[in-house]
C-alpha cells in the first residue's frame, strides 16, 4: 500500500483496509499436529491472527486461491504447512484487515434515542491502520510458533531449547546462509 493512495484516501474523506503478510524462514518440520483440531497449527495461527479487532479473513500460502487448482498445481503453494504442521517451507500467513467504518464522509444511521434516521457524525478515524496492524499480526504469530516449539522441544531455558534445536536432522534447517526463526 502506497502513501500517495493513503493520502489520496484522505483526500477523498475515506478510510481504507489492506492485506499483512508475516512470513517464518527457518522453522523445524513437525510443528503441530494433525491428530487433533485444536493442536493443528494452521487452526491456532488463524484463531490468534482472526481475535485481532478488524481481520477478517486469515490465509496460509495461496490460501483461497488454491481452491480454484487442481491437486497437482499446488505444491510449495500452501505457505509451508500440511496437514496442520509445518512442511520445512517458509511459513506464510496472510491477514485482511477491513477499514475502520468511521469516515469523513457521513453515512446513514440511525439515531438510537429517537429511532429516526440520521447522518453519522466524524470522531476520528485512521485512514489506513494496516501499517500500524503489522506488528500485532507479527506478535500473534510469534506467540504461537513460541508455544508449538515449546511443545516439541521442551526444556525450562532458551539455552535448553537450543541445543535440541541444533539436534534436529539437518533437513529441518534452512542453509546457514538463509535468515532463520532463531537468532
Amino acid at each position: 500500500m502506497s502513501v500517495a493512495l493513503i493520502e489520496q484516501a484522505r483526500k477523498e474523506g475515506e478510510t481504507l483496509g489492506g492485506v499483512i503478510e508475516v512470513v517464518a524462514k527457518g522453522l523445524p518440520v513437525g510443528l503441530g499436529s494433525h491428530v487433533s483440531a485444536d493442536r493443528r497449527l494452521d487452526a491456532r495461527l488463524a484463531a490468534a491472527v482472526m481475535s485481532i479487532p478488524a481481520i477478517k479473513g486469515v490465509e496460509f500460502g495461496d490460501g483461497f486461491a488454491l481452491a480454484a487448482m487442481k491437486g497437482t498445481e499446488t505444491r510449495g503453494r500452501m505457505g509451508g504447512l500440511a496437514g496442520g504442521i509445518t512442511d520445512g517451507d517458509p511459513l506464510v500467513v496472510r491477514a485482511a484487515m477491513k477499514p475502520i467504518p468511521t469516515t469523513l464522509k457521513p453515512q446513514p444511521t440511525v439515531d438510537l434515542a429517537t429511532g429516526e434516521p440520521a447522518q453519522t457524525v466524524y470522531e476520528r478515524s485512521d485512514v489506513c491502520p494496516v501499517p500500524r496492524a503489522v506488528v500485532v499480526v507479527e506478535a500473534a504469530v510469534c506467540l504461537v510458533l513460541a508455544d508449538a516449539l515449546t511443545e516439541k522441544l521442551g526444556g525450562d531455558s532458551l539455552a535448553e531449547m537450543k541445543a535440541r534445536f541444533a539436534q534436529l536432522p539437518s533437513t529441518c534447517r534452512l542453509s546457514p546462509s538463509a535468515k532463520t526463526f532463531w537468532p
